[in-house]
């Protein structure tokens, strides 16, 4: 465990010296506050008000804001994840790594932690958008529970993919644009649900990352959605472990 946890400091730091963690940080700041000032200002439009009639703030420019956020991290979650191994690999560190003593469990744990720590941060601070409201009006504040936590979990599978396509490449690019593309891919998912036979619309729709989000932004809490994105998340960082070991094995 304290490998893990070192391994994961030295991964949030390497973040954090980085420009683009601190880019991220602001772009991602800047588009959103213009996003929560919108989706408020339509709010509080007199002109909309029979458009509202039926929804309150909460659903109105908080689950708006998030289904934005959702989306906006899809875009930058690989620029994050995309030097996990990839850049190990064009340095040469990665045969000092797969020659250490610890395990590939350890390592990918530690790198995974590093990188889920650092988007827990940019978490917090979108968090602090829609918490701002509370100065002034009332929220549901347990479909904004609901909301964050679909976020996380959205999130964090989103780091899990990215870190085994990092994995599996030198190139930090091609893990960024390999990532995007599965992420891509998962998320409209229920798009293609529309077409086929039932039972083809129904995996595709239960597969669909976005699918299961929209549920929690809804304050629709169903322990099928968290298990799902749990499962997601496992399955990408035991292949990265999988794909790590068969590489110290030869």
């Amino acid at each position: 465990m304290k490998s893990i946890f070192h391994i994961a400091t030295h991964e949030l730091r390497r973040l954090f010296n980085s420009p683009m963690a601190w880019i991220l940080f602001a772009v991602v700041q800047f588009l959103l506050a213009i996003f929560f000032l919108w989706f408020l200002g339509q709010f509080i439009d007199p002109a909309a008000a029979s458009l509202f009639a039926n929804y309150g703030v909460t659903e109105i420019v908080v689950v708006g804001l998030l289904q934005i956020a959702g989306i906006i991290l899809l875009l930058i979650t690989p620029f994050i994840t995309m030097h996990t191994f990839s850049e190990e690999r064009q340095s040469g560190c990665i045969k000092l790594l797969l020659s250490s003593p610890i395990s590939m469990t350890e390592l990918v744990l530690g790198k995974y932690l590093g990188v889920i720590c650092y988007l827990f941060l940019l978490l917090s601070l979108i968090a602090l958008m829609p918490l701002s409201l509370l100065m002034g009006t009332e929220l549901d504040l347990l479909q904004l529970l609901s909301a964050m936590l679909g976020l996380v979990l959205l999130t964090s599978s989103f780091a899990a993919i990215g870190l085994f396509m990092s994995s599996l490449t030198n190139q930090s690019a091609v893990a960024a644009i390999s990532t995007f593309g599965i992420l891509f891919v998962l998320m409209i998912m229920n798009i293609a649900g529309n077409t086929g036979s039932e039972l083809l619309r129904e995996i595709l729709t239960y597969t669909s990352l976005l699918n299961h989000y929209h549920n929690l932004l809804d304050g629709i809490f169903n322990s099928a959605d968290v298990i799902y994105y749990l499962l997601v998340s496992a399955v990408f960082i035991v292949l990265s472990i999988w794909r790590l070991d068969n590489e110290r094995s030869y």
